[in-house]
């Protein structure tokens, strides 16, 4: 049977000895070479795993560091102490004893005095409670009977005392007060590994402060460790001699308050004056008002007029250490600017809290000697206007003659003429 038109081109293609299946044809373009943009940098995979690292890096060195900030809070008040005892300590090594010998003198020395402070602070604090709990009867029977006076009741001890005892406020803060011993006794435990902490790295830091330099400055090169011992020697100076400035003035307003109270019949005038010296030296800003609260508050008991010579005498007095004593003792010392030192002060409680308050003068003090030295400095030209005195135009008329002219310009005194 001869072909037809219908399936004569079927049969010529299957015929074809290059012919292939429909399914087996590739596109036109298949020739072209796929674009670079397609495919995957090499680089990419790489890029991905470092920054993965690099933000792991990062939370972990974070977590170590909010978990090792007590620690480094400790390390850094213990540098600043070691600093503050190394002029005593290189003075008595100096004179032939040994750092570790001189520097355990040191710290026995302070440790009698802190242990001595609180011991007397302690007893003050005792005897008031005890003669508070002791007078306690009679205060609330005047407390009763001006109640009684002037409301017309008739309140008795009796009933008031059974009142308190079987109320509910004071079940209350009796739980509360036996469950917050354990967080009390906790407290105090880690108040005296702090200290130890403190004291012991402190203790290292002044004993094997040369072998420390000397550590620090093998890792320089000889320009770096010029000025690394230029910078450690200012914060030993500044440092030092801010301690020992405010001990001097701390033991002046100690005698002249004991001198008060002592004259006024206010009793454990020793210890509050020794209390008044220490807190309105070492407490920046508020240590003048919380230093003279105590001692008014005694004063009080014994006679309410005393308590207001009291408050006389600590204004005074702290107006005489601001303008005549301070400048003195400090000048040579800690020499900043009260606004910048109360800014420091208040930018260290920010960042340290109490610490921070405690350490913000002397670090800035260190700062600011250690930048004059690489500041250049010129000569003040003699302007007026450097003195607040501001310089008039030539032919410029003054502040009152220009109100002057504006008043005689009116339009009433215009019409009246």
């Amino acid at each position: 049977m001869a072909p037809t038109d219908d399936n004569e081109p079927a049969a010529r293609h299957a015929a074809s000895p290059t012919a292939s299946p429909p399914h087996a044809r590739r596109p036109a373009d298949d020739g072209v070479a796929e674009p670079p943009g397609r495919r995957m940098p090499r680089w990419l995979p790489r890029a991905m795993v470092l920054a993965l690292a690099l933000i792991a890096s990062f939370q972990l060195g974070s977590w170590a560091f909010h978990q090792l900030t007590g620690l480094l809070i400790n390390i850094l008040i213990a540098f600043f102490l070691a600093l503050a005892i190394e002029p005593a300590v290189s003075w008595m090594a100096a004179h032939g004893l040994r750092r570790g010998l001189a520097t355990f003198l040191v710290f026995l020395g302070l440790t009698i005095v802190a242990a001595g402070f609180v011991t007397l602070l302690g007893s003050m604090l005792a005897g008031q409670i005890i003669k508070m709990v002791e007078g306690f009867p009679d205060y609330l029977d005047s407390v009763i009977n001006w109640i009684n006076q002037k409301f017309h009741m008739e309140l008795r001890r009796v009933d008031v005392q059974e009142g308190l005892l079987h109320s509910d406020w004071l079940r209350k803060y009796a739980q509360n007060s036996a469950a917050g011993v354990l967080d009390v006794s906790a407290q105090v435990l880690g108040g005296l590994f702090q200290m130890l902490t403190v004291g012991l790295f402190s203790f290292y830091f002044a004993a094997d402060g040369p072998r420390l330099r000397r550590a620090l400055c093998s890792v320089l090169p000889p320009a770096r460790q010029a000025e690394v011992l230029r910078a450690w020697e200012i914060a030993v100076d500044k440092t030092g001699g801010y301690l020992y400035s405010r001990g001097l003035m701390a033991l002046i307003s100690g005698i002249a308050h004991y001198i008060l109270l002592e004259a006024l019949g206010v009793p454990y005038a020793p210890v509050l004056g020794v209390w008044v010296g220490l807190v309105s030296q070492f407490i920046p800003t508020i240590g003048t008002y919380l230093a003279g609260a105590l001692p008014m508050l005694i004063a009080f008991t014994v006679d309410p007029w005393y308590a207001v010579w009291v408050l006389i005498f600590v204004v005074v007095y702290q107006q005489f250490e601001n303008y005549m004593l301070q400048p003195k003792l400090t000048s040579r010392t800690v020499d900043i600017h009260p606004a910048v030192a109360f800014g420091s002060v208040i930018a260290g409680t920010a960042l340290l809290g109490a610490v921070g308050a405690l350490i913000a003068i002397p670090a800035v003090a260190t700062l600011q000697a250690f930048l004059g030295a690489y500041v250049k400095r010129y000569t003040v030209t003699d302007d007026p206007r450097v003195h607040g005195h501001r310089r008039r135009g030539p032919g410029r008329p003054g502040a009152f003659t220009r109100l002057r002219l504006l008043w005689e310009r009116r339009p009433d005194s215009q019409e009246s003429s």
